[in-house]
């Protein structure tokens, strides 16, 4: 836990203030990444800054999921902007509980830079229920399906707001599974009701936009009306010890967690559970991906750890290793087509285990799911390489290339299937290289090369790392 210290800035000299901000922005360790990580940063556990003001409670929740009617107009947003705005850079806002008085609500809030939100223990921040509160551009917009979608602003916001951060160990609860206020309809319902044509106008929890060194810790996130967490265009982000958790299989475009056009990110020690991709790494027209580890993390309901579908950009450099994915849509997953396509290369999956999904591995140049499927922004997905990679039952492998001239060239090594019989392959326009360790899924399809020499060796053990999603 972390200790409360008030010292005015009055008091302090401008060195002082130097050497706080030098230290405060430094990552505490307590123990460092594996050296094989593609984040080109030192990633350590972070640690918790001291405070600059604690900000109380005064709502009730009730049954820690929502709050009151009565209380849904008594937003909180206005004291926790003024003490963000007014925090020292180095330290933090607490947002903490009062006995049965634990939660907070608010529409829209803005992160400063080098300052952190912490949601203190057994605290809840809802998001407000009230569209109103997060029109974008044009009033009314949000809450609402039309052809342009993005009406809503997030519900925290970090823009230019490097080396901020939120914390936990409380719940941040987009509740987009309860009525708007005024409708017989909730945040949910409207991305349901969009896939009749258009897109929802909903909230994402939290965006960074052109921050760098952004960090997330111990937090959890709940029910988001929209993506939980977009790191958009910044160079530097740890998620470590995130929970995320979305069960409602009614809860549509609910990312987890999506760096886009991003460098140097590192998503570690994790919990998702969500309605869409659990991670998705986007590369589009704002720029590349790269160097980016996903590690020691589980998976649950969700599509999966994917790359895309916008690539156009580019993404290399990323590193997938010690994850267990359970019951979900998709497991590992590269995803674009010739609108949105670019060259994604130097992808290393390892010591990945699966059970109870639908599809295990699917590497797929024509995505239909997006709102345009043809153009010339051709993809090409070449040196990707699975190693140590376990499917405990059945499921569907998809291994789509463009075409003869930008093949699927994948390396497989003990890529192991416990059920192989009941494995369905659709394959074309692909060269897979095995061994040396095992592989045991007989590949065919149009254009398919298959080459190398595989061997015996032990299977990689996955009955423990499958876990309980916490609670």
């Amino acid at each position: 836990m972390f200790t409360m210290r008030y010292l005015p800035d009055a008091e302090r000299t401008n060195n002082e203030r130097s050497q706080m901000i030098r230290r405060a922005l430094i990552l505490i360790t307590l123990f460092a990444l594996p050296a094989a990580a593609q984040d080109t940063r030192t990633v350590v556990e972070p640690k918790f800054p001291l405070a600059c003001t604690t900000v109380v409670a005064q709502l009730v929740p009730v049954a820690d999921t929502t709050l009151a009617a009565a209380d849904e107009n008594k937003l909180d947003t206005r004291r926790i902007q003024q003490a963000i705005d007014g925090c020292t850079i180095g330290r933090a806002v607490v947002l903490k509980a009062s006995g049965e008085r634990r939660a907070f609500l608010a529409g829209p809030i803005t992160l400063k830079a080098g300052v952190t939100l912490i949601v203190d223990t057994n605290t809840t921040l809802f998001a407000s229920r009230n569209p109103r509160d997060y029109d974008a551009d044009v009033p009314g917009r949000c809450g609402t399906v039309d052809a342009r979608g993005r009406g809503c602003k997030p519900l925290i916001t970090g823009e230019r707001a490097s080396s901020s951060a939120v914390m936990g160990p409380g719940t941040i609860d987009g509740r987009g599974w309860a009525k708007l206020i005024g409708r017989d309809s909730s945040w949910w319902d409207l991305a349901q009701a969009a896939r009749a044509g258009g897109s929802q106008n909903c909230p994402r929890l939290l965006v960074i936009s052109h921050s760098d060194d952004f960090t997330l810790y111990k937090i959890t996130f709940r029910n988001a009306p929209n993506f939980h967490i977009v790191f958009d265009r910044g160079d530097g982000f740890t998620a470590w010890g995130v929970v995320i958790n979305t069960q409602d299989r009614w809860a549509r475009n609910t990312d987890g967690i999506d760096p886009s056009s991003a460098r140097n990110v590192t998503i570690t020690h994790s919990y998702v559970n969500t309605g869409d991709d659990n991670v998705a790494i986007k590369a589009g027209s704002n720029g590349p991906s790269s160097n980016i580890t996903i590690s020691h993390n589980h998976f649950y309901r969700g599509h999966g750890v994917s790359i895309g579908s916008e690539t156009n950009g580019g993404a290399h450099a990323i590193r997938v290793f010690d994850l267990s994915i359970d019951g979900a849509d998709n497991g590992l997953r590269i995803k674009s087509n010739a609108s949105r396509g670019g060259l994604v290369h130097d992808v290393e999956y390892k010591d990945v285990c699966i059970t109870r999904t639908k599809n295990v591995i699917e590497m797929d140049a024509f995505y239909t799911a997006s709102p345009e499927t043809t153009g010339t922004l051709i993809p090409e997905f070449r040196d990707i390489r699975l190693k140590n990679v376990r499917v405990l039952d059945a499921g569907n492998v998809i291994l789509q290339g463009y075409d003869a001239a930008r093949m699927l060239r994948m390396s497989w090594d003990n890529v192991t299937f416990d059920q192989p019989s009941s494995i369905k392959i659709t394959a074309k326009n692909a060269a897979i290289a095995t061994g040396p360790g095992p592989m045991n899924l007989e590949l065919s399809g149009a254009n398919v090369q298959t080459t190398g020499t595989t061997s015996a060796a032990p299977r990689l053990e996955c009955e423990r790392q499958f876990v309980p999603f916490p609670r």
